[in-house]
């Protein structure tokens, strides 16, 4: 709970301030810090969506070249999970990922000016440096959990599979990034289901978290996702007909089902 605010305590200095009357805002996920980071995290899409438009870059063509940073984020995160890394704000939500979207936008932005200097695709150059920043992370992972990687992989399989299937006879779905953003959240949602049920782990983010102590299990995971990601494409896909706008919302929620998914699948694999 959040401790009562002394005003007679102005000596206090801001740091000290946080770290004593708002301990929400420590590493950890509560209905405090989701509704701060909702807000961050429109905010930072705004910005975005203006940024995509001034250097004239459709978002869509972004998801795969973005893959490599995504992972590398996660990759750190699970890596501090293992006590490989050491504990720092830097290294845990959101410190890792406000690095990692730094790292992604300045790639973006001089990868573009390399486009115009040496006439060379500016989303392989934003690939090549994201496979480059992967490689200390990868060498640092130490024993692997094959069983619970095919577990997870499994599942993600048999439910991307289905709706690949639904999607021949689905507009919705017909629409390969459509699709690619419902099949990372449903990595995360493996992910998350394999390490709960199977593994003993406990689900961190608040709704998720109630939903599967209501439910008992983490499987309430999948049926979660396909409402709400399913809902949000529709009403994206019908609402708004600015391009940029329409695939930087698409991108964003890409992206937030890969890299948690991505950091439970690997911090489980690697035994925590």
């Amino acid at each position: 709970m959040l401790t009562q605010i002394d005003l007679s305590a102005l000596n206090l200095s801001i740091s000290q301030f946080i770290q004593e009357n708002f301990l929400y805002l420590h590493p950890g996920y509560t209905l405090f810090n989701t509704i701060i980071f909702g807000l961050i995290l429109g905010f930072i899409v705004i910005i975005i969506i203006k940024m995509f438009k001034l250097i004239q870059k459709d978002p869509k063509d972004l998801f795969i070249p973005l893959i490599p940073f995504i992972f590398f984020g996660s990759s750190t995160r699970a890596l501090v999970d293992n006590g490989i890394y050491p504990l720092s704000l830097l290294l845990v939500t959101p410190g890792i990922y406000v690095l990692t979207g730094l790292a992604t936008i300045f790639t973006l932005l001089g990868s573009i000016y390399l486009e115009k200097k040496i006439n060379y695709d500016y989303r392989f150059i934003i690939f090549t440096v994201g496979v480059i920043i992967c490689i200390l992370p990868i060498f640092s992972f130490q024993s692997i959990n094959l069983i619970a990687a095919s577990y997870v992989i499994g599942f993600w399989a048999l439910f991307t599979g289905i709706f690949a299937l639904i999607g021949r006879k689905w507009e919705l779905l017909k629409e390969k990034f459509n699709l690619a953003v419902l099949s990372a959240h449903f990595f995360d949602a493996s992910s998350t289901y394999v390490a709960v049920d199977y593994y003993g782990y406990w689900e961190q983010h608040v709704l998720p978290n109630a939903l599967t102590n209501l439910g008992g299990t983490a499987l309430v995971m999948f049926p979660l996702k396909i409402i709400i990601i399913i809902s949000a494409l529709y009403i994206i896909d019908t609402t708004i007909e600015d391009k940029t706008v329409k695939n930087t919302l698409k991108l964003s929620i890409f992206i937030l089902g890969l890299a948690p998914g991505l950091r439970n699948f690997l911090s489980l694999i690697m035994g925590v």
